[in-house]
């Protein structure tokens, strides 16, 4: 008899890298451990790429159509695609399962339909989602409470995670997970802590039932754990980014006490940490090296060559004993320079061969070989100025391993703010390289709006990073592809759980239900 999948419900879902995670955990048999049978986003572009994933798995591992090749490349265009005569019970499966509803002003009567209809009375399953964290985050709350402090504390952001409340108190999940930033440790309201009231809620939501809040990263439940110990440092379990978030692992109370009256291995119950950590370089590798384009004048290889071949006029008057040593890598970078003709396309025809150091299980995470090459690789436009900044510090960060402060600038290259020399500005990382050998900072949404944060770390190619790197570091597959324009692709990927950590997660939730013997 074919195994039944566990069936999981995704809440404020994304485009989708939480359920990716869950949806990709197979067993010894290659069968689905989990089943996404509904995920909500009330973002249209960010729906719409759900859905195109949705319809993607709806295939089963390595049977997607040739059509969905054809789409993603740019080959056939996206009504043609979906109208497509053999794909059609896969799209009416994709319709079903990703639902375009914004929760709180979505009727909540229409919103149980989908999840009752979907569960088909089913009564053990996961609710998974990450209500949206405007509110909680620690750069976000700072600049509201300045300049609008009435209007930060009525923000209904603050409470979303109430209709994941409501959810859970409808409909009694066997577990939950439910994800956010970190920022939400030490979010108050009214002089409250919000995360005392969201462990409160959540461990009992109402109706009868009762949860365990349990940590992924360290043994033991709510009144047990510190509110750090619930915070998931991702560069230790293989994801080659610093993303520290928030993540609770909920458990039916009538479940948690069977675990505790068997024998079990509790180990199993939190995170492995992976051997090494992945570095930036590793989890970029096999991606073309592309040039970054002109935002003014002439846009082509002679014209961005010439734009850079002043950079380092930049160095002059900075009196520093590094320069000679950055000027030489500057000078280096600038001959490796003229190779890079290419700025990228939507899909780049292309053999990728990743570093054999990158992690056997992430490379083939990663690849996919009916791609036939790269998806989203596309660099944006930059101003000269900025390609000089770029320059300089990608040179630096090779030669020292750092990224450098403003205050380290050479003064001809400092932006022109009136406060650009003071040490203790809060932007004084304002340009900021991606270290090669360690993995990279956080990739948020606020990539969309430029890309001095995330400066790709080789100098010859002088810009920041593309969709598809973004991705890459947040770990979604190489065939993952980000509906909308480029600002809406690089806000998806910067709002994502990484696929790659929730796949671990997911892991975890197996191994408790094991024990549970309910799988």
């Amino acid at each position: 008899m074919k195994k039944k999948s566990f069936p999981v419900i995704d809440l404020f879902a994304g485009p989708g890298g939480l359920g990716e995670g869950f949806s990709s955990l197979v067993d010894a048999d290659d069968h689905s451990r989990f089943s996404v049978r509904v995920s909500i986003e009330k973002d249209e572009i960010a729906h719409r790429t759900l859905s195109l994933r949705a319809l993607f798995r709806a295939f089963g591992k390595g049977q997607a159509p040739d059509s969905y090749y054809d789409y993603v490349r740019g080959d056939l265009s996206r009504e043609a695609f979906l109208s497509h005569r053999s794909i059609a019970e896969a799209v009416r499966h994709a319709a079903s399962e990703a639902r375009h509803a914004e929760l709180g002003k979505t009727p909540a009567k229409e919103v149980d339909g989908w999840i009752k209809s979907a569960l088909n009375g089913a009564t053990e399953w996961a609710l998974i989602g990450g209500p949206p964290c405007q509110a909680y985050s620690m750069a976000g709350r700072s600049r509201r409470r300045t300049v609008d402090p009435t209007g930060f504390e009525n923000d209904e952001k603050h409470f979303l995670y109430k209709e994941y409340l409501r959810v859970i108190r409808k409909f009694s999940p066997t577990v939950f997970v439910m994800e956010n930033v970190k920022g939400i440790l030490t979010s108050t309201h009214q002089g409250n802590y919000i995360f005392e009231r969201i462990l409160s809620d959540l461990a009992k939501p109402g109706n009868g039932a009762e949860y365990h809040i349990r940590s992924f990263a360290t043994d033991g439940e709510s009144g047990e754990l510190n509110p750090a110990d619930f915070l998931i440092l991702s560069e230790r379990y293989g994801v080659p980014q610093s993303r520290h978030r928030v993540i609770l692992f909920g458990v039916r109370s009538d479940i948690a006490e069977r675990v505790a009256k068997r024998r079990v291995r509790r180990e199993r119950h939190v995170l492995e940490p992976a051997k090494e950590q992945v570095g930036a370089v590793l989890a970029l590798s096999g991606l073309p090296a592309l040039r970054s384009r002109l935002s003014r004048g002439q846009d082509n290889h002679q014209s961005w060559l010439e734009a850079l071949s002043t950079a380092t006029d930049g160095l002059i008057s900075w009196r520093s004993e590094d320069r000679p040593d950055v000027e030489a890598a500057m000078t280096k970078a600038l001959r490796r320079a003229q190779s890079h003709v290419s700025f990228g396309a939507r899909f780049i025809e292309e053999t990728v061969s990743m570093d054999a150091a990158l992690p056997k299980a992430l490379r083939r995470w990663y690849h996919d070989p009916r791609l036939g090459g790269v998806l989203q690789h596309e660099t944006r436009f930059h101003m000269q100025s900025d390609l000089h900044r770029y320059l300089f510090a990608s040179c630096y960060a090779r030669k020292l391993g750092i990224s450098p402060k403003l205050f380290l600038f050479p003064p001809r290259l400092l932006p022109e703010h009136s406060n650009v020399d003071d040490k203790t500005i809060p932007f004084a990382d304002r340009f900021r390289v991606q270290i090669a050998g360690a993995p990279s900072t956080t990739v948020v949404s606020h990539i969309a709006k430029d890309g001095h944060y995330y400066i790709h770390h080789d100098p010859s190619q002088v810009r920041s990073l593309t969709v598809r790197e973004a991705a890459r570091l947040q770990t979604f597959p190489d065939n993952y592809f980000f509906e909308g324009n480029r600002t809406a692709q690089y806000i998806q990927v910067g709002n994502a759980v990484p696929p790659w950590l929730a796949r671990q997660i997911a892991q975890v939730v197996v191994n408790f239900l094991e024990d549970a013997q309910i799988l």
